[in-house]
């Protein structure tokens, strides 16, 4: 495309990972079903409850207009009731924008923040489409060391603050590894951003998906929390309704009136039909919800069973949401090569651990959410068999 003129900062921002492991489908020489470890998306349908209400929407007169740019209230509320019930403090109307998904609100809020050349410090491993939007924006990801518990250090973060540091990004249950960071260590964090007027950005995406009631902090009944504090919320899974696409922040109400300048000129809004759907999920689809949520916590003890051995040599480092962060054994290849390999040959489609770490090749997430029961057992036996066959 030798007659276009694309910035240095697109070129050199590699591809969503997704596709390139979709791409090697083409090539399968197995003869098995797919194991698909790939996507943290549900394979299940949504409830029937949501479903109805969004053929209702569909079929309105007003199903397909624009929805109120900061998302429609009803939402609104419902949202902030949710957060008080579930974390106490308090919470309005006025601090939720509803934006097209999760990734968006990460994207409007970063972008209101921080620009090019200021830093964002972001845990290794992140999450690839964080690291892939700062970096599209010119700004500096500052990448924090985590623990052999996959936790990112207060000790750390302190070091890396300078005063081009505009944020720090913590992701709880964390994409790609599944480490759930503990409420106190949470507030830690609150703590060293509010001493260094920084922003404390919390990407809660997998939140319903703990094993415990707990809050996942109590941030919100810290004065002046809006100060300091963002978080981010999606119902893509555990509404089962990603592509309808909503999500929302939660921060002070002079942040959401910056932040929906930048959600005017991408999407305007929010779609209305996954506004609505959403609020039929929170208010009317809390026992689905909770069963899905169990759902998937049988999921992970399955395939934290099926990997207790470490089949192969792949060893599991952490579990929680959606995902494994499992060390592959094959010292010297690169993860993307033992992706391929194990999707080509041995029907097992998982995303390289590159993905979300800058240069570490030894390390793969499995999403294993979409498997069938009797699924793990036969990912243990695909494992053990790809390890003696390269061997």
């Amino acid at each position: 495309m030798a007659a276009m003129r694309l910035t240095d900062r697109t070129l050199r921002v590699e591809l969503s990972p997704i596709a390139a492991a979709y791409a090697h489908l083409a090539s399968r020489t197995g003869t098995g079903h797919l194991l698909d470890l790939s996507q943290a998306a549900p394979s299940y349908p949504t409830a029937e409850v949501i479903a109805h209400r969004i053929a209702q929407v569909a079929a309105s007169a007003d199903g397909g207009r624009y929805a109120p740019s900061p998302g429609i209230l009803e939402l609104r509320v419902a949202i902030a009731d949710e957060l008080i019930e579930d974390h106490g403090g308090r919470i309005g109307p006025d601090h939720v924008q509803i934006t097209a998904g999760c990734n968006q609100a990460f994207c409007v809020v970063t972008s209101a923040l921080a620009g090019p050349g200021d830093e964002i410090l972001l845990p290794v491993p992140y999450y690839f489409n964080h690291d892939m939007w700062l970096k599209l924006e010119g700004i500096v990801p500052r990448y924090l060391p985590t623990d052999e518990q996959q936790l990112p250090s207060i000790e750390e973060a302190a070091l890396a603050i300078n005063d081009r540091t505009r944020a720090i990004v913590l992701v709880t249950p964390a994409n790609p590894t599944g480490a759930v960071m503990a409420p106190e260590l949470i507030e830690s964090f609150f703590d060293l951003a509010r001493a260094n007027d920084l922003a404390l950005i919390v990407d809660e995406t997998y939140r319903n998906f703990r094993r415990t009631d707990e809050p996942s902090h109590r941030l919100y009944s810290r004065s002046g929390w809006e100060e300091t504090l963002i978080t981010l919320h999606s119902f893509s899974k555990d509404l089962a309704i990603p592509g309808y696409r909503v999500g929302a922040l939660v921060a002070s109400p002079e942040l959401c009136a910056e932040a929906l300048k930048l959600l005017d000129c991408v999407a305007i809004c929010a779609p209305r039909i996954g506004q609505e759907a959403a609020i039929t999920g929170l208010l009317e689809a809390g026992d689905w919800r909770r069963a899905q949520a169990q759902r998937i916590g049988s999921r992970q003890d399955a395939f934290v069973a099926a990997m207790s051995g470490s089949p192969g040599g792949f060893e599991l480092a952490s579990s929680g949401a959606f995902f494994g962060w499992v060390r592959h054994p094959f010292e010297g290849w690169p993860a993307a090569e033992v992706v391929r390999r194990l999707v080509v040959e041995h029907d097992v489609l998982v995303i390289p651990g590159t993905a979300f770490t800058p240069t570490d090749e030894r390390w793969l997430r499995f999403s294993f959410a979409n498997l069938e029961p009797e699924d793990f057992e036969i990912l243990s036996q695909r494992l053990e068999q790809a390890a003696a066959r390269w061997s």
